[in-house]
């Protein structure tokens, strides 16, 4: 394969990182981009070097590869027409609205031997990737992520909108099915729930506790892990990373000596990470860091968790 001609579909504010990313790379054509909006499709094909269209049928048979960025109930339209046509697609979480349009996607790609890689951000930032080797049987994990309210992203409800980033790590390092959940949540600016709390209990018996806002004063995202002889705290916004593990000997009678070391991992542009990791998927013709499988994952404990908040509403 030469270039790799690529097109992004929806330029709204994630789209047009897209668009920038695919235009920085080598090897990588970006033939157009896509909005509804024909003026802010224009302003964003100015700024890439590339033509705006309105329709992304247009861009069918022009196309290798695409990022769907549009609104989540667009998902599996727009990615089915592109999965069916032979362009690998790579596609912002949620995956799907549904299970079941998740597993049209995943099987269309399957058939077509097409990379079909799911946009969950936070598996590429340095953090997660700088302590993967080190996480081994997590027991416990304790997770929050708020930031300030903001308009965009508010087509669905703070489980789909944030929590599922720190679901898809979580089931990524847990890698046990889940078996039980518990949840609690409250509409706040919105009529979908803005805040919520879920305990996830999984069948080998680690429990995750996991907190979304997305009607706070500030922004953080944390994740704490435990496992046996180890916690790790992992600061994905500030990136860094707290790593304490037994060390030799005692500090007193029966106390082990505790090895705290901290890491501050410089900046890194996971979204530049995530479409590179995508691209090479392509070239080299094997599995996406992150699948449609995974995403589809992601999507079915957020649906049970979003089933445990309306079983508690009034």
């Amino acid at each position: 394969m030469s270039r790799l001609r690529a097109a992004v579909i929806g330029v709204g504010y994630l789209g047009n990182y897209h668009a920038q990313k695919y235009a920085a790379l080598e090897r990588v054509e970006l033939v157009g981009v896509v909005d509804a909006d024909a003026a802010r499709g224009a302003e964003v094909a100015a700024a890439c070097g590339c033509k705006a269209f309105t329709d992304y049928r247009e861009l069918i048979g022009q196309v290798d590869a695409v990022s769907v960025v549009v609104p989540t109930q667009y998902h599996h339209q727009v990615a089915k027409e592109f999965l069916a046509a032979g362009v690998h697609v790579l596609i912002e979480k949620p995956i799907t609205v549904t299970i079941e349009q998740a597993d049209e996607l995943i099987s269309l790609a399957d058939s077509g031997k097409l990379v079909f890689q799911v946009g969950h951000l936070e598996r590429f930032n340095p953090v997660l990737m700088a302590v993967e080797e080190v996480l081994i049987e997590p027991l416990f994990v304790e997770s929050v992520r708020i930031a300030p309210f903001k308009p965009r992203g508010t087509d669905v409800n703070v489980v789909l909108d944030l929590m599922i980033h720190d679901i898809e790590i979580i089931q990524h390092l847990v890698k046990s099915p889940v078996a039980k959940i518990d949840a609690i949540g409250a509409p706040v600016f919105t009529g979908e729930e803005d805040i919520a709390n879920a305990r996830i209990a999984f069948e080998n018996g680690c429990v995750a506790n996991v907190t979304a806002s997305r009607i706070s004063l500030k922004s953080e995202r944390k994740m704490r892990i435990f496992q046996r002889d180890a916690y790790l705290t992992l600061d994905f916004q500030n990136k860094k990373v707290l790593v304490a593990k037994k060390g030799e000997g005692e500090l007193l009678p029966g106390i082990p000596n505790i090895q705290v070391k901290e890491h501050e991992l410089g900046q890194s542009d996971p979204l530049l990470s995530e479409i590179s990791s995508f691209v090479e998927a392509i070239r080299e013709g094997k599995q996406p860091q992150v699948s449609g499988r995974d995403g589809r994952m992601a999507l079915e404990t957020a649906l049970k968790i979003n089933e445990a908040l309306n079983r508690i509403r009034p």
